[in-house]
């Protein structure tokens, strides 16, 4: 009996990261049946950067299927962004058992601040990151004289691939937040860990990033202030977590106690 009574819960939290994996899977295609009917336009979108910023390229196909590839390729992306609210409501609702009757209410600022800080990461390396590398891409191409020629499916993958990192990568101040409600890290284990977080994400940014310095740079710095961040956050979590704890202590010291 003990043995069932261990393995229920599991078994049951297991079913439920299943059926939460079906249904964003079904939200991501949905979503993405509707941007690709967008497609031609979110390609035009995304070709702007190497137009504007990286001189004297362009792009080429080098098969004949390849630009209905990379179109299906990009609808999928975006529809993956469309469905970013689902995708946080669904992970809500995974982690909702182990909360508090109190911070059950959060789901609205919580799908709110995911999406938003994923966005941001997202148009950051849209509208800093890739421009700024594009520059110095173009540069190393005049320096040995030659005629940049990049392949339409590659250029999408690195531009989609790139976004998307640094969209993950920046919702680590919620993260942060999150793990410290649960007791998971606090702030003085953030500034403890600061070294060998520094180093990580390097790491990290050499594997995530294609492989030259600058993309490597460009999402290593922004990191290390997201880190910095992070210690602030689990601060303001460990003080929410005081107040929500000494409100609910006042709340009993209020109850009436009942007759023995």
């Amino acid at each position: 009996m003990n043995g069932e009574n261990k393995e229920m819960p599991f078994l049951q939290h297991l079913g439920e990261l299943r059926t939460c994996l079906v249904r964003s899977a079904i939200a991501i295609a949905l979503c993405s049946a509707v941007t690709l009917f967008f497609s031609t336009e979110l390609f035009i979108f995304l070709k702007r950067p190497i137009d504007l910023h990286f001189a004297g390229a362009q792009l080429i196909g080098t098969g004949p299927s390849e630009a209905f590839v990379a179109k299906l390729k990009l609808g999928l992306a975006a529809g993956f962004l469309l469905a970013l609210p689902a995708l946080f409501y669904e992970l809500w609702k995974f982690i909702l058992p182990g909360l508090h009757d109190h911070e059950r209410k959060l789901a609205i600022p919580f799908i709110s601040a995911a999406t938003v800080f994923f966005l941001i990461g997202v148009f950051f390396c849209y509208l800093v990151v890739i421009p700024f590398a594009f520059v110095f891409f173009a540069d190393e191409f005049m320096s040995v004289g030659l005629t940049p020629q990049i392949r339409m499916s590659e250029y999408l993958s690195f531009i989609v691939t790139l976004t998307l990192v640094f969209g993950v990568m920046f919702e680590m101040p919620l993260l942060a937040y999150v793990l410290a409600r649960f007791g998971l890290i606090t702030e003085q284990w953030l500034r403890d860990k600061f070294r060998y977080a520094v180093v990580i994400i390097f790491i990290v940014a050499a594997i995530l990033t294609p492989p030259d310095v600058v993309t490597q740079l460009m999402l290593a710095f922004p990191l290390t202030g997201l880190y910095g961040l992070c210690i602030v956050v689990a601060r303001y979590a460990a003080k929410a977590d005081t107040g929500d704890l000494n409100a609910w202590k006042d709340v009993g010291s209020k109850t009436p106690s009942g007759s023995n």
